[in-house]
């Protein structure tokens, strides 16, 4: 569906992704932080794609069999998420959620206005439609 709405507004919007692990799973900070570890080697979205198939699989030794299932080197993968390399840019993205009052994934914000949970197609279009200028809408 994002896809659907990043091609139909190309060049009118831009996805951001943050980080925002819930606190109530427990292995979901570890696996943020090594998707994170994952982008250093140029394989971000690949190993986020993979914990979206696997969850909640998110067991340290299961964290690092993804990377190699990906290619990416074992040793410096390891180092990079048992040493916390990444852990400051993830807190980064909570504090920012928490700030501006999220508590729960998927939550959009188009300009401002808040979509929650998996909306459809329709109320992305609605929403980015009222917030484009006339002639740059759909």
């Amino acid at each position: 569906m994002l896809d659907k709405v990043l091609a139909d507004y190309a060049g009118k919007v831009r996805l951001v992704y943050k980080d925002f692990p819930l606190p109530g799973h427990a292995l979901a900070r570890p696996a943020h932080e090594a998707a994170r570890c994952a982008g250093a080697f140029n394989k971000y979205w690949e190993y986020h794609d993979r914990l979206f198939q696997a969850q909640p699989e998110f067991s340290r030794s299961r964290l690092l069999g993804y990377a190699t299932d990906l290619g990416i080197p074992a040793e410096p993968f390891a180092r990079c998420l048992d040493g916390g390399q990444t852990r400051a840019l993830v807190e980064a993205d909570v504090e920012q959620g928490r700030r501006l009052g999220i508590t729960g994934t998927p939550t959009f914000l188009i300009d401002g206005i808040r979509l929650e949970g998996a909306a459809p197609y329709e109320a992305f279009k609605q929403v980015i439609d009222m917030v484009l200028p006339e002639g740059e809408r759909r």
